[in-house]
């Protein structure tokens, strides 16, 4: 089983690598632009699992050729190659003329699903979306009959890489997350509003609360039969709170330096972490119930590449059907986050049977 990992030189890519080959897969092409960065990624990698069979292959997406090259023999193609709005459709379409199963950590390109039939195409297999919309899932399997309102507060603060950071400005601006918005029985506009200094759990001192509806929240809330939903950005206060604020104004090129050299300046002297919080009201057999999950995680690039290798590992276990999909809904949520924790991409998952106010915040997180 040979799986093809395109951007492999990148941090999500090398992270997906590592979280492929913790889970048992034993032989991977990795791939991307630059040998000399895919020559230190391959001995990295060989450093721990001497076993692996890995070979570096010169691939870039811009090159139709060279991408079908990389492609031909793969039985998975996962791309973590970016930014996922230039990519586009390109390495799909590689993965269609190899007759590989496709898995993307971003991906918002239309795929047609006729032409998938026998292999399957999942789009949206990183940590935003991704994890963010499997876990409501799997919380939602847990005790529920019927769930009633969904709350959730993601946050982080780690590095922009310029990919990252380029990938993140354009989904501020491609339709497929609106500011102010959230679920009532629908999407509604401009129903919440953002908010400064706040205190959350288990995010560090005072926080500004950005509120959005997103396409993978709204599937979320029609999935589940939700009457009420509402999504908040968690953002520190600091650099990288002001670069977004800028952002509007300026050329991308511009935009995506500032945010970069913006998180840099905020990680001086501070630690790194990623939190997501949700909690779900509902019922069981016309019992009023309440379940809220904690999740710490290692950084962006680890939980990403944690999450396409699990989708890489259900597809190769022929747990998707085939067609096109996005992770968090075709994934199996049980299995999906075994595989998770197996990774070290996750450093706490905690289920509460209470709501999220009656957390504690502690000066640098939840312990």
């Amino acid at each position: 089983m040979l799986i093809g990992v395109l951007g492999a030189s990148g941090d999500v890519g090398l992270a997906s690598a590592q979280a492929l080959l913790t889970l048992g897969v034993t032989e991977l092409r990795l791939g991307g632009r630059d040998a000399v960065k895919g020559a230190h990624c391959v001995q990295v990698l060989q450093q721990q699992w001497r076993q692996a069979r890995l070979q570096w292959v010169a691939a870039d997406f811009t090159d139709a050729k060279a991408l079908a090259a990389f492609a031909r023999g793969c039985d998975v193609l996962l791309n973590c190659a970016g930014p996922s709005w230039r990519v586009g459709a390109r390495a799909a379409h590689a993965a269609l003329q190899a007759d590989a199963h496709y898995v993307d950590a971003a991906g918002h390109m239309h795929l047609d699903p006729g032409q998938w039939r026998g292999r399957c195409a999942v789009l949206d297999a990183g940590l935003q979306p991704g994890l963010t919309g499997l876990l409501p899932r799997w919380l939602a399997e847990q005790a529920f009959t019927q769930v009633r309102s969904l709350t959730s507060y993601f946050g982080l603060r780690d590095h922009f890489t310029a990919v990252a950071a380029d990938d993140f400005l354009h989904g501020a601006v491609d339709g497929s997350s609106e500011p102010l918005a959230a679920w009532r029985n629908g999407r509604c506009s401009r129903a919440l509003r953002r908010q400064r200094q706040m205190s959350v759990p288990c995010f560090p001192g005072q926080v500004h609360l950005l509120p959005y509806l997103n396409l993978e929240g709204e599937r979320l809330a029609m999935d589940l039969n939700l009457e009420v939903g509402q999504w908040f950005n968690v953002i520190t206060d600091g650099y990288v709170l002001k670069a977004l604020d800028q952002a509007h104004g300026l050329p991308r090129a511009d935009a995506v330096q500032r945010l970069c050299e913006a998180s840099r300046l905020d990680l001086s002297g501070q630690a790194p972490f990623v939190t997501l919080l949700l909690q779900l009201d509902g019922v069981y057999h016309e019992q009023a119930l309440t379940r809220s999950l904690v999740l710490s995680g290692a950084g962006n690039a680890a939980l990403t590449g944690a999450m396409a290798a699990a989708t890489v590992i259900s597809v190769v276990e022929g747990e998707i059907r085939s067609g096109c999909h996005a992770a968090a809904e075709a994934l199996p949520p049980a299995a999906s986050l075994e595989r998770l924790l197996r990774t070290s991409a996750i450093r706490a998952l905690n289920l509460l049977h209470s709501p999220l106010d009656q957390l504690h915040a502690a000066e640098e997180g939840c312990l």
